[in-house]
């Protein structure tokens, strides 16, 4: 790209926070160019620095960062410079921000209408009436069913897809020429996803430059013109977005685009887990430690950005021309689930709710199925289909209106609390948001060892052999135990709280979304360890997911639902590739087609294995 009429211009950022121990670089040498109508995506596992590279540009890195660069201009004008009242008239005017989770980002004390108005008291002069219009205006442009309805509500009356879309419409109030999207489809369910993706691309054709934050390579593939891949802080490759998503030079790159689950493809055997080995350290390569193509050089010596081959990407890589081809990862057949026992029942289940003025919602219609030992069955749908719900009733923390649920042959909906308490450890659960579940005075410690029977710190520090091999089986090291739910990224805290499920042994691992906010590269890790676990340990698997890719990879069979009731089942290869009902075949038109590389390296070391 070149920066003659650039909108956004950055010129080797370096970003250190103080710790007890020293400074820590999380950005550093980091060079970005966007113009007017493009779209720049910054891809990466969780801890990369995307987000604070982000989040700097806002000035919003935090009063203990240190940010420096040769420069760091936006719309000629030197952001270096800007003190808190130069941002704040940017903020909101010029450069709009759609942060990841909706409902902790809007007020949970304002109504919709005050949230979106806000970019328009501070930054337009607009009486009451032409306020409530444009308010009314933008929640229509972005998709929102009744807008004069919705605009009255709290964020907590609004599905996931609603707020995410009020966060948008908020973002763009005052007409900024920048929109920074920081994860902005996690955990949406994909009709939704792609109404956010249309919103957010309807933007960008408009003229305003979009820079996206993701580890949704499927998002940046329906959305990117230009791609930057980051590890340890550093920018590892760069190019055009389809050169980088179809033919990427950099080994890690390569490892990412070949760890996403895709609908078309062979299941792959599991590989072994592991731990996920930390960047390394010192003045080399850090992605080393994970490379099969490391060598001496890469310990020694940084490799500069430099261009390959004469293409458009450049790549910080040593060996970027000399990558060998990977063997065909072979194709996994399951063992037939019939004959395996019965370990979780739902019978005719159906569930309503009381809403206000009267109303009732009927969230579960007469719903059955059988989950098998060692068995993956999958449940997708949109929000509000009735899915959560599901999987609450079958944990026993919502009781049915009508229909029972049975656990190993037993009864388990029809118990009082006190009798389900003894055998709760026989059916766990992996929740969507993994921060809301945490105690937040707790360490990492004692989150994961409360759920091995012996409560409070003493009980932690009894089993802590224990907590550090859970913690190993998830990807992470010993090196968290003492820190909070709060001080640990989106996907550390998602692996904290499958280490945390899997402490008692479950024979039923109820997952609600649990890979969603998980880079594809730590997510491909965690669905070949619960793969390991149902077909070693015999634990069975009711995993709830929007992303049919994940779907697809992990479950032998799927249920479709919609209103509460299941429209579609059968084996998931059947299901999703000749679909019966016209919904099944409404999700499958709104899944994005995954990128896929070219060609794919041999990848030897601890990190993720690519599959064929």
């Amino acid at each position: 790209m070149t920066r003659g009429d650039a909108l956004l211009d950055v010129r080797d950022l370096a970003v250190r926070f103080p710790t007890r121990n020293g400074p820590i670089v999380a950005v550093r040498e980091v060079s970005l160019t966007l113009r007017a109508g493009e779209c720049l995506a910054i891809v990466g596992e969780s801890g990369s620095g995307k987000s604070v590279t982000a989040r700097s540009l806002l000035g919003l890195a935090g009063p203990t960062a240190t940010i420096e660069a040769t420069g760091m201009t936006f719309e000629g004008q030197h952001l270096l410079s800007l003190g808190e009242r130069e941002w704040r008239r940017l903020r909101g005017a010029r450069i709009g921000f759609v942060l990841q989770d909706a409902l902790t980002s809007l007020d949970p004390l304002r109504r919709i209408e005050d949230e979106v108005a806000e970019p328009l008291d501070l930054h337009a002069d607009l009486g009451r009436r032409e306020r409530a219009e444009r308010v009314r205006s933008l929640l229509s442009d972005v998709g929102i069913p009744d807008p004069e309805v919705r605009a009255r509500q709290y964020p907590h009356e609004l599905s996931g897809g609603l707020r995410q879309r009020a966060l948008i419409a908020s973002a763009i109030a005052a007409g900024p020429s920048l929109v920074v999207a920081d994860e902005p489809t996690t955990a949406l369910d994909v009709t939704i996803q792609a109404q956010v993706l249309d919103l957010l691309a309807a933007q960008r054709d408009a003229g305003t430059a979009i820079l996206l934050i993701s580890h949704d390579l499927t998002v940046v593939a329906r959305m990117a013109d230009h791609v930057a891949v980051m590890y340890a802080g550093v920018v590892v490759e760069e190019g055009p977005a389809e050169a980088i998503l179809q033919d990427p030079v950099h080994p890690y790159t390569r490892a990412l685009l070949a760890a996403a689950p895709t609908i078309g493809a062979r299941r792959p055997v599991p590989v072994s887990v592991g731990r996920l080995a930390p960047p390394a350290t010192g003045p080399g390569c850090h992605y080393r430690s994970r490379c099969s193509l490391a060598d001496v050089r890469c310990e020694e010596e940084l490799p500069p950005l430099r261009r390959e081959g004469g293409g458009p990407v450049l790549a910080r890589c040593w060996h970027a021309d000399t990558h060998e081809i990977a063997p065909e990862a072979a194709t996994a057949v399951a063992a037939p689930a019939t004959s395996r026992a019965r370990v979780l029942e739902v019978q005719g289940v159906s569930k309503r709710f009381r809403l206000a003025r009267g109303r009732r919602l009927q969230a579960v219609d007469d719903v059955s199925f059988t989950v098998r030992a060692g068995e993956a069955l999958g449940v997708v749908g949109e929000s509000g289909s009735g899915k959560s719900t599901v999987a609450r009733i079958a944990l026993g923390m919502l009781a049915p209106d009508g229909g029972r649920v049975l656990l190993d042959g037993e009864a388990w909906s029809e118990l009082r609390e006190r009798e389900r308490r003894p055998h709760r450890s026989r059916i766990q659960i992996v929740h969507q948001d993994p921060l809301s579940s945490f105690d937040p005075r707790f360490s990492v410690e004692r989150i994961v060892g409360e759920a091995l029977g012996r409560p409070g710190p003493r009980g932690a520090a009894a089993n802590r052999s224990r907590i550090v091999e859970l913690l190993h089986r998830v990807g992470l090291d010993a090196s968290l135990l003492d820190r909070r739910g709060t001080q640990l990224s989106g996907g550390q805290r998602q692996r904290v709280a499958i280490a945390r499920a899997l402490g008692p042994d479950p024979d039923v691992l109820v997952c609600d979304e649990p890979v969603s906010a998980l880079d594809v590269s730590v997510q491909a890790q965690i669905l070949d360890l619960f793969d390991t676990l149902r077909r070693d340990l015999g634990t069975a698997l009711l995993f709830i997911s929007h992303d049919l890719g994940v779907i697809h990879r992990m479950c032998e069979r799927v249920l479709v639902m919609k209103d509460g009731a299941i429209v579609e089942e059968g084996p998931v290869g059947a299901v999703l590739s000749t679909p019966r009902h016209p919904y099944t075949r409404e999700l499958l038109a709104a899944v994005s087609p995954a990128p896929s590389p070219g060609r794919t390296i041999v990848h030897s070391g601890p990190g993720p294995a690519p599959e064929g």
